[in-house]
């Protein structure tokens, strides 16, 4: 049976560190970094007559995302403890939510080249992070700290809907700059403050039941996670058309070898005994209460996008695109601002191309507190000048060049400096061309013997012989004037 006539099924589940000060339980901080141990307090390990107390800006973040996907904030959820054992897992149990969630329902709209999806959710709730083992430097033994134990998270679970590793990456990064845009998590991924699992099978297609699943935990890179469920897929696959039956487990991905293994059986919600926390009151949350928090919201990504196309006429992929972030969004709407609304085309062209390009190029990205080097009023001064016809294309490139390495204060400076004027007078370019037709009598009759490459070779002589300063658009409307003539 070949690959082609399987189908994949994933469902992601993703732990989002939520932006506070101090942890869900405690007043114990959160800054990453700190010296091992030093940020665990008697509440995150339990010691006995401690009792927790909910932080209430995890539960604002917690809203502000609910509203953001459109979901159901529960007026009432309840806390449960969640029981396991693990060495950085001191109090023997984690503080979670299990039967009534925060959030329920809503969802998130993707997009995998042109083709938009609406990807479902099942929930989002609170609960604490766990410590962390330590493996290296310890000489074959594990290290414990505590100090992430007691962070607040929103753990939040998709339905089964994507269907490729592609559906998969473009929801975890929607759903990364999501949370970044509403301010509830910084979405740094190499600090552990945006964690997915993915859980993967596979099926006949056509068939209605799902696979057995296998769950890749702690994926914490979009690269990877493509890898692991391109593995993992090409894996279950593999074994089923072998004939052996898939078991439900809990797998790890290694980025060294581009493989999956087996951690642990997977467990079910029995496994864990959940009862409801007896220390924690049920969680209550007024419409006034969700009235406030909505009211602090900024404009979100989808209802940008429509913004962008009917207030600016931006194709439905040019508005995705520049919405994709708050920062980019930002970026463009400054360089707009700069250089007026008719050019809103212009502008996002630059944006997406040459502003993105360069970014990549140099391994940046535009993200809070990362200043792109290219302010956008002055990208908007280089669109102004290819506007008025200043600057031919080739020439603003140079000039973004210049000004990206900070060579010159502005885009006229740029110009005036280099002499990139470009040419636009028609009785000086029709001069250069009959100069060139006058020199290259070849070239023109291989043009009028039906040659095309003749006609870019004048072209081009034309744009030599001016220094590349001529209007192209010009020069090509004069030389086939002439040549007709």
């Amino acid at each position: 049976m070949s690959a082609t006539k399987w189908e994949v099924v994933i469902g992601l589940e993703t732990h989002t560190q939520l932006k506070t000060q101090s942890k869900i339980f405690s007043g114990s901080s959160v800054a990453f970094g700190a010296s091992p141990n030093v940020q665990s307090s008697a509440v995150d390990i339990a010691l006995p007559g401690v009792l927790p107390v909910l932080n209430r800006e995890a539960v604002v973040c917690a809203i502000k995302f609910g509203l953001a996907v459109g979901a159901t904030i529960a007026p009432r959820s309840i806390f449960a403890r969640k029981n396991y054992f693990y060495p950085d897992l001191p109090k023997g149990y984690q503080i979670s939510q299990f039967e009534i969630p925060v959030v329920q329902g809503g969802g998130l709209a993707i997009r995998v080249g042109e083709v938009e999806k609406y990807v479902h959710l099942t929930r989002a709730h609170l609960e604490e992070d766990a410590g962390k083992s330590l493996h290296e430097d310890f000489q074959g033994k594990t290290g414990i700290d505590l100090n992430r134990a007691g962070t607040p998270l929103l753990e939040i679970v998709s339905e089964p809907d994507m269907r490729s590793s592609a559906e998969a990456v473009a929801y975890a990064k929607a759903l990364h700059a999501l949370v970044q845009w509403i301010g509830i998590c910084d979405g740094n991924m190499q600090e552990g403050s945006f964690r997915c699992d993915a859980n993967v099978s596979v099926r006949p297609v056509g068939q209605k039941e799902f696979g057995t699943r296998r769950e890749i935990k702690n994926l914490n890179s979009f690269r990877f996670m493509q890898q692991a469920i391109d593995f993992e897929v090409q894996w279950q696959i593999n074994e089923i058309e072998e004939g052996r039956a898939i078991q439900q487990a809990t797998v790890l991905f290694n980025s060294d070898t581009g493989e999956t293994r087996a951690m642990r059986s997977k467990e079910d919600a029995h496994d864990y005994r959940y009862f409801p926390d007896p220390d924690l009151l049920p969680l209550e949350i007024t419409p006034a209460w969700i009235a406030e928090v909505k009211a602090s919201l900024p404009e979100l990504p989808e209802a940008m996008k429509a913004r962008f196309e009917s207030d600016y006429g931006l194709s439905a992929y040019d508005a995705a695109t520049l919405s994709a972030s708050r920062e980019m969004a930002n970026y463009f709407e400054e360089t707009l601002t700069a250089a007026g609304r008719e050019n809103a085309k212009l502008c996002a062209n630059w944006v997406m191309g040459e502003v993105a390009g360069r970014l990549n190029k140099d391994g940046m990205e535009i993200s809070a507190g990362h200043a792109v080097p290219l302010a956008p009023t002055l990208l908007a001064g280089i669109i102004r000048r290819i506007t008025d016809n200043t600057l031919s294309n080739k020439m603003a490139r140079e000039v973004f060049d210049a000004l990206w390495v900070g060579e010159e204060k502005d885009a006229d400076a740029v110009i005036a400096a280099r002499g990139l004027t470009q040419v636009t007078d028609s009785g000086a370019i029709e001069s250069v061309i009959d100069e060139v037709l006058a020199t290259n009598a070849k070239s023109v009759e291989e043009f009028h013997a039906g040659k095309d490459k003749a006609f870019n070779s004048l072209v081009g002589q034309v744009m030599k012989a001016t220094k590349g300063k001529a209007d192209p658009q010009q020069v090509n409307d004069l030389l086939r004037k002439k040549l007709a003539t």
